[in-house]
């Protein structure tokens, strides 16, 4: 039993990671170099999902039907996903940054160990 449940969730977190659109838009945002200048104007997309459970609880109050509490979880979800990619595209970009700047200097610098440091290996 444990198994199964086990295999349903890996299999239902794979379908979410690969296909929902706002995991998708993460991912490239993470994962891509160029896509982590995205990452703050990535954060203008949490005002509809904040639109949306706005108006999705102003239903709920007025009687509307019950399930909408699952729709304003999601759009809450999302929209913190969504908020917190911009600081975190910045910290991973300012690392990317500092990463080529680090070998940059350290390519101008001679790159690796010079011919003349190294040296000669005796063989017995």
């Amino acid at each position: 039993m444990i198994r199964l449940i086990w295999a349903a969730s890996a299999h239902t977190r794979y379908f979410l990671r690969r296909y929902m659109p706002t995991n998708v838009l993460l991912d490239a945002i993470r994962t891509r170099r160029r896509g982590l200048k995205w990452g703050v104007p990535a954060m203008l997309l949490a005002v509809p999902y904040l639109l949306i459970a706005n108006i999705c609880a102003q239903l709920i109050a007025d009687n509307g039907p019950g399930w909408l509490h699952l729709v304003v979880l999601w759009a809450i979800w999302n929209m913190l996903k969504m908020l917190w990619i911009g600081p975190i595209s910045l910290v991973l970009l300012l690392r990317a940054c500092l990463r080529d700047r680090r070998m940059t200097s350290f390519a101008e610098s001679g790159g690796a160990l010079k011919a003349e440091t190294v040296q000669p290996t005796v063989s017995v």
